[in-house]
């Protein structure tokens, strides 16, 4: 990953269809759902402290942001409504999880198709 070479340029929260929209001064551009942010968050409740301990996240598929806190001039902390608030999540994390999304979620859901989880329909959004 690169070391801080890009940084946001705007972050909405969108509550009622759970995204997260990030753009980018590079002039990239990216709509995170809240599920996949959960399931991708940096802490390690989730990452474990070192490789093969990952802990895989299921019942995600309505988690919602609600709240956004910067952390210095480098990241935000995302707060979700199912309790979990310890993510850092760095500008470089973020673009490399927006970059890399399509193959990070596919891999998500394989890890959930081979743990028996099927995943539940979104709410409907108001």
């Amino acid at each position: 990953m690169r070391k801080n070479t890009v940084r946001p340029t705007d972050i909405k929260l969108h509550q009622k269809s759970h995204v997260l929209e990030v753009s980018f001064d590079d002039g990239s551009h990216f709509n995170f759902p809240c599920e996949y942010l959960r399931a991708y968050s940096p802490s390690a409740e989730v990452r474990g402290h070192a490789p093969g301990q990952e802990v895989l996240q299921v019942g995600k598929e309505n988690v919602n942001i609600t709240n956004i806190e910067p952390v210095g001039s480098y990241a935000v902390c995302l707060f979700f409504d199912d309790g979990h608030s310890t993510g850092i999540y760095s500008w470089d994390w973020l673009h490399h999880l927006g970059v890399n999304q399509e193959n990070l979620w596919q891999q998500y859901l394989e890890r959930l198709t081979q743990a028996g989880h099927q995943r539940k329909p979104a709410k409907a959004l108001d």
